[in-house]
């Protein structure tokens, strides 16, 4: 079966790395916050002005005041500090974030991600998207693999208005592990119980396939 949201943000806790300063994107990204590996250290960004990020509260330990930039209330974890968004955003453009995970309407073979908007329909906003897909060491997307009616959504080439270009490393999609390498898509992983012809049909995007695919682990 196809990955459950939780569960496309624990295969991606896997990819963090101790030291790691991490951005996580609004949707199935905030997730992450809750699997992550208890070896390690990492600090978790929000560009409102958080750095220091923890779990998501329980009803006992909810602060209203404690928000991310998605407006859902959060935790701190130990060391946490606070600040306005022109420096939040001074670490974005100066390169200071390891590894962002974001979600998106489209990924291409270039690495080109197309996250924020699609035309005729109510406009959110940018957001800190366009900042940090360009000042990000690495991104990753968390997505799902088509949309609702089966079309892919990974593309030789995205149609809809671009957040970054050539950023995207990898996807983490409900159906497989996905890394762009020389402008093609090479298969990792796949969702336990989902075929490797499933995710071909699925993946517009020129895939890469080589030896046994085995299925993920989440531990």
């Amino acid at each position: 079966m196809a990955l459950s949201k939780e569960q496309i943000a624990q295969r991606i806790a896997r990819e963090l790395k101790d030291g790691f300063y991490v951005n996580l994107g609004i949707g199935i990204p905030t997730l992450v916050a809750n699997y992550v590996p208890k070896d390690i250290e990492i600090m978790l960004q929000s560009e409102n002005g958080l750095l220091g990020m923890g779990e998501f509260p329980t009803e006992e330990n909810v602060d209203a005041d404690l928000i991310n930039a998605g407006k859902q209330t959060v935790t701190c974890a130990k060391g946490a500090s606070f600040f306005d968004s022109a420096e939040s955003f001074a670490m974005i453009r100066g390169g200071h974030v390891d590894l962002t995970v974001l979600g998106a309407f489209e990924v291409d073979q270039k690495g080109n991600i197309a996250s924020w908007m699609i035309p005729g329909k109510l406009v959110k906003g940018m957001g800190g998207a366009m900042d940090l897909v360009a000042g990000a060491e690495n991104i990753i997307v968390a997505m799902t693999h088509a949309n609702k009616h089966g079309v892919s959504k990974i593309l030789k080439e995205c149609s809809l208005p671009l957040t970054g270009v050539q950023c995207v490393k990898k996807i983490v999609s409900d159906l497989a592990v996905l890394e762009l390498i020389d402008g093609k898509f090479h298969l990792l992983e796949r969702a336990p119980g989902i075929s490797v012809e499933e995710i071909v049909e699925k993946t517009e995007a020129e895939l890469v396939i080589s030896g046994d695919i085995p299925e993920m682990t989440f531990n």
